[in-house]
């Protein structure tokens, strides 16, 4: 490995922790992060002369730190936040060495929940948190969503400036504010996972690296806050999720629908992961959350090892639950489908047909994709051709645009 593909690896790895530090010191993000980018240059130019360092990452971190405290030194304005920093500070050389772990651990606890502030709107905290502590670059967030590259880049910067503006504290909320900023981190890292599993559009159906790098902060949070059940229910439902990755589509990109995959390629050390963090999200103690039931509805899915094995009866039981507890016509349309599968067809379409009406649904495309499908198993060909035309005509995605027309055509 050269020094400066060493330098990409290395920061790829440790550009959040790095941000995180440098954050609890100048106590802003935008600037916090440009002097992690100034860290990476110093790198860039020195390592190809003094080699790679024996802990690569803590060479970063001293360096970014080192230039975090001259930074402080400089400006007059920043002279209170230098005396929050500390005495020690004011004479003391670069140190060697990162923080201890527990305080490393802490200010990317606290920068997980800045980048996710209630400020922000959803998209604008999907685009920071992916380029804080993804770290994607613009260029690469813009491709996973199918935006300009400028439209991100602004995003970005506008986030950041609405941090500075509102003088977003650089830290941990507690109490009520807590469990709702912590409700915002968990949906922006769903919303994320969501987007890799099925893409909005676009012309591949899966983005794995988008589900890896969701997976990856969700495993980061469980680590820092292992108390919390939905953390973790949210980690066991991504892990099981992701399990089935490769199974999804066909050599050619084509989806597979769950009904026909091969469930051998189901991942089952990852099913074992996601297994192990629901049994911790239940042993925290509490009612479930909607991620804890989510894994628990994924976990059905896992244990049946053939297709008509599948615990339907329980699957609409615990989606009756998740209604109650978030009520949506989308939880609704997915009890739907499960009480299709325990009751059968009829029963299904009823409960599908009563929610067409609702204005949330109104484009959703998988509303008639589902009423589709039960007309097919009713043997009323005609109209759920019809469905599935309707469905194909309203999803943005290609991949599964293509599958709504084939399954239209196979009800002939």
């Amino acid at each position: 490995m050269t020094a400066a593909s060493a330098v990409e690896a290395v920061f790829r790895i440790e550009s959040a922790r790095i941000i995180a530090g440098v954050t609890r010191i100048v106590r802003d993000v935008g600037i916090a992060e440009e002097i992690a980018q100034d860290a990476l240059v110093a790198a860039l130019e020195q390592w190809p002369e003094s080699g790679v360092p024996d802990r690569p990452g803590a060479w970063l971190m001293a360096t970014a730190k080192h230039r975090a405290i001259d930074l402080v030194r400089r400006k007059e304005t920043y002279a209170r936040k230098l005396a929050e920093v500390g005495r020690t500070l004011e004479d003391a050389p670069p140190p060697a060495e990162p923080s201890e772990a527990d305080d490393i651990d802490d200010d990317l606890l606290r920068l997980i929940f800045t980048a996710c502030h209630p400020v922000l709107s959803t998209d604008a905290r999907i685009a920071l948190t992916l380029r804080l502590l993804g770290g994607l670059t613009t260029d690469e967030i813009a491709r996973a969503f199918l935006a300009a590259e400028p439209t991100i880049a602004q995003r970005v910067v506008r986030a950041k400036r609405s941090l500075a503006k509102a003088g977003a504290a650089f830290e941990v909320p507690y109490g009520p504010d807590r469990a709702e900023r912590l409700g915002s981190v968990l949906e922006v890292i769903y919303l994320v996972f969501n987007e890799g599993y099925s893409a909005t559009a676009g012309d591949d159906w899966l983005r794995p690296a988008l589900c890896e790098d969701a997976l990856r902060l969700a495993r980061v949070l469980a680590g820092l806050m292992p108390k919390e059940a939905e953390v973790h229910g949210l980690v066991a439902l991504l892990e099981i999720q992701a399990s089935r990755t490769v199974a999804r589509t066909g050599a050619d990109g084509t989806p597979v629908l769950l009904a026909d995959q091969n469930r051998t390629r189901w991942d089952q050390l990852l099913i074992r992961r996601g297994f192990a963090a629901l049994a911790r999200a239940n042993a925290a103690g509490g009612a479930p959350g909607p991620y804890t039931l989510q894994a628990a509805i994924a976990a059905c899915h896992a244990r049946a090892v053939r297709y008509p094995d599948t615990d339907w009866r329980t699957i609409a039981t615990l989606y009756a639950r998740l209604a109650a507890l978030v009520p949506s016509p989308v939880i609704e349309l997915n009890r739907a489908v499960a009480i299709s599968m325990a009751d059968g067809p009829e029963a299904g379409l009823a409960r599908v047909d009563a929610l067409a009406s609702e204005p949330a649904l109104k484009d959703y495309h998988l509303l008639p994709s589902v009423r589709g499908d039960l007309l097919a198993r009713l043997g009323r060909t005609t109209e759920a051709r019809a469905e599935f035309e309707r469905a194909a005509s309203l999803t943005r995605n290609e991949r599964e645009r293509t599958l709504l027309r084939a399954r239209a055509a196979g009800t002939d």
